[in-house]
This record gives structure tokens, C-alpha cells and sequence, in this order.
């Protein structure tokens, strides 16, 4: 079963709103977040004394932390059980799968990591709700508690939505972002597949020359002004314990609209290449590249500013709603084999090495171009490979579930 009937199956998108909320909203909202807040802070607290303790943390446990701490605190009666019973159990659910990884024995920088503690000033706020906690009535968006927001409806759901997240971003801006049922909009077949290769210099390598992805380079022309704001926060900086001045919040508020901007270019980007890419292929072997180990090399900046995860996500979910089959290849050995005859190399090529030789068949090719020709042989669409089978073993997948994309 490809990635792309395993997704078809799960049949969920999310939604994106804009909300307008009126100042008793928000203080409503805030005062919500906060008791959940506590709530999730708790449940750390407890989580780790039952660890040192050698004691089990589940979910029935916290449970009954949550119903012990409502019987016990009017200020926590106040707000309303759904976001409260939600958070306890994404809660439950991130410790699970981080115990997991740990039981799994598997590298440090693939495992899901513990959950920490929310802080006051950094931890925005975000609040969950199932079908019990909203409703939608006259276009506007209701929640428990008597919570009354009014939504700017872009488009229109196509289904009634199971669950909502409302949450403020760095700006300031309330958002809605809606979970409902997708039908997938299957396209007439294109008669043709594509090999994808992560890199740097250029953000996607694929075996079609006409679809490669340049490096937009968005960030680095944002460098600039957003150095300007960042001295003009740095001279405005108050004393560690007084209050930050308006010139300060000022400047704070530039730099954060001048990050939103580049990273809804670089959205925009991706969504675009990856709608042309499943629009013209029937089928997509995509490197399931991990950039998190290029944060701490020489080419950090710029691996950042190519957003390849941020591109690979696009390019699944577009796979997804659209019904193509999307093969997510492991990108062990990739650059190290040769996607002719299918032989590898004694050592690893050197990032400074552009051309990939093979020494088995002499086949000469661009390197990445080499890399995107490896993962249709893996993925078992190209025509030289054998049924997802390679010269030295079988096809490893990658076993990481895909979330709920956003459309």
C-alpha cells in the first residue's frame, strides 16, 4: 500500500480561518488558555515525579488528576472541560510516542522529544475543541463557555468540521483552523512518474528538467530590513525586570510581521511547484529527508531559508488530495548508488563532488540528477528497476505517519 492510499484513507484536511475577536473574546480566550496552560504544566510535574518515583503516568491517570483539580479549584471550574480534556490527552498522546522512540532505542534527533513545560511569554495560545465544545450558527463560531467569534469566510467548508483549533500567532491574529472530512479530486492520468531529490542549492532536483525548484532565496532578501529592526530592538532593550518601552514592542511587532511574510512566501513557493508536480505525474518518489542535522553544519542559514521540510509537506498533502501515489524513498546511500546499474561507491561523495562517476558501468550524470534517477528505482518506477527491489536488498520505507494537511 503506497503512502497515498494510507493517507486516502485517513481522509482528513484542515481548514485555515481568520478570526475577528472582540476584546471580551480575547480576554475570554486568554483567561481559557491560561487554566489550560496550568493544566499542561501539571501534568509535566506529575509526569516526571511518577517517573523518578518508577510509577505509570497514563491517560486514565491524568484523568483523574483532571477531575480531582476541577473538584478541588473554582477558578479552574470556571472554564470549560473540552479544551481542558483535550490537552490531557495530546498530553498523554506526545509521552506515549516519546517513551516509544526511547523503548525503540532510535537516534537522538528522530526521536519525539518529552514534553516540556508552557511558559507564560513564549507558549501562544492554542485551544482544542471536539464536535461537543463549538458550533457554527449564522456564520459565526461559537465555543463552550459562551464564547463568540466571528469568522472571515475565504471559502466555504465542504463538510461540517469535527473538531477546531483556535489559536494566535505571532502577530497578534486569531486563527480557526477547522478538521473535516476531504474527498479527494482525483485528475486525469498524466502517463508519467518523477524522481525528487532534497538539496541545497537548488531546493528540489527531480528527473524532469522542466521541474526543478530553485532557490527562491526569500529569506536572504528579507536579511536586510529585518537586521534593521532587530539593532532598533537591541538599542530599545530595557533592563532585565523593568517593562519594555512602546519603541521596543514597536520594533518587536516589525520583525515578527517581516517573518510572517517570508514564511507565507516560501508557502506560496511550495504549494505552487507541488500542485505542477502532481498535476503532471501519475506518480512521485520523494527523498523522505530529514534537514534537522543541517541546523548545526555550515550551510544552516541557507538550508533554513530553502524551508525543505516545509516543501516536502506541500508536495505530500498536494499528492494527497489530488489521489496521486506518493512513494517516500529512505535516503540512505542515495547519493553513493548508481541509478543505471544500480552499484554503490566504497566511500561517500564529498558535498564538493557535483558529478556522481560510477566505477562499475562508467555512467556519468549530475549528482542530484543521479540521486532523483535512485529514487524511482527504489520507489520501483523506473523501468530499469525491479519491483521495488535494488541490487542489494529490498526497499527501505519510512515508517513516520503523515498528520492532517492543511488546504
Amino acid at each position: 500500500m503506497t503512502t497515498a492510499q494510507k493517507m486516502a484513507g485517513d481522509g482528513r484536511a484542515r481548514y485555515t480561518y481568520r478570526l475577528r475577536v472582540s476584546s471580551a473574546a480575547a480576554g475570554a480566550l486568554e483567561a481559557e488558555w491560561a487554566r489550560c496552560r496550568w493544566l499542561w504544566n501539571e501534568c509535566c510535574a506529575r509526569s516526571k515525579k511518577a517517573h523518578a518515583e518508577g510509577e505509570k503516568c497514563g491517560p486514565a491517570r491524568l484523568d483523574k488528576m483532571l477531575t480531582q483539580a476541577r473538584a478541588a479549584m473554582a477558578w479552574l471550574r470556571e472554564g470549560s472541560s473540552v479544551p481542558q480534556q483535550q490537552l490531557v490527552r495530546d498530553f498523554a498522546t506526545s509521552r506515549a510516542k516519546a517513551l516509544k522512540d526511547i523503548r525503540a532505542r532510535l537516534p537522538i534527533r528522530r526521536r519525539a522529544g518529552m514534553p516540556k513545560y508552557k511558559k507564560k511569554h513564549r507558549a501562544g495560545p492554542s485551544l482544542n475543541y471536539t464536535q461537543r465544545g463549538f458550533r457554527l450558527k449564522n456564520g459565526r463560531l461559537h465555543l463552550a463557555g459562551g464564547i463568540v467569534l466571528t469568522v472571515v469566510w475565504s471559502r466555504e467548508l465542504p463538510k461540517p468540521p469535527s473538531s477546531v483549533r483556535v489559536y494566535r500567532d505571532s502577530l497578534g491574529h486569531w486563527y480557526a483552523s477547522f478538521v473535516v472530512l476531504a474527498r479527494i479530486q482525483a485528475l486525469p492520468e498524466a502517463g508519467a512518474v518523477i524522481g525528487i531529490d532534497w538539496g541545497v542549492k537548488e531546493i528540489a532536483t527531480t528527473t524532469s528538467d522542466d521541474h526543478d525548484l530553485p532557490h527562491a532565496e526569500h529569506g536572504k532578501k528579507a536579511a536586510r530590513r529585518l537586521g534593521h529592526y532587530q539593532r532598533m530592538m537591541a538599542r530599545r532593550r530595557a533592563p532585565r525586570g523593568r517593562a519594555q518601552s512602546t519603541g521596543y514592542c514597536q520594533a518587536q511587532k516589525q520583525a515578527a510581521k517581516l517573518h510572517k511574510k517570508v514564511a507565507r512566501q516560501r508557502q506560496d513557493t511550495a504549494r505552487k511547484w507541488a500542485k505542477r508536480v502532481v498535476r503532471d505525474h501519475d506518480a512521485l518518489a520523494v527523498e523522505d529527508f530529514r534537514p534537522k542535522f543541517l541546523a548545526r553544519s555550515t550551510m544552516a542559514r541557507k538550508a533554513a531559508d530553502a524551508a525543505i521540510g516545509a516543501t516536502k509537506t506541500a508536495l505530500v498533502e498536494m499528492g494527497r488530495k489530488y489521489g496521486r501515489a506518493v512513494h517516500l524513498v529512505h535516503p540512505a546511500h542515495t547519493t553513493m548508488d548508481c541509478a543505471q546499474c544500480g552499484a554503490r561507491t566504497k566511500h561517500a561523495l564529498p558535498l564538493s563532488t557535483r558529478t556522481y562517476t560510477c566505477t562499475a558501468c562508467g555512467a556519468v550524470s549530475p549528482r542530484d540528477k543521479n540521486s532523483a534517477r535512485v529514487m524511482l528505482v527504489r520507489a520501483g518506477l523506473h523501468p530499469a528497476g525491479a519491483d521495488r527491489v535494488r541490487a542489494d536488498g529490498p526497499l527501505v520505507r519510512s515508517r513516520r505517519e503523515p498528520g492532517i494537511p492543511r488546504l
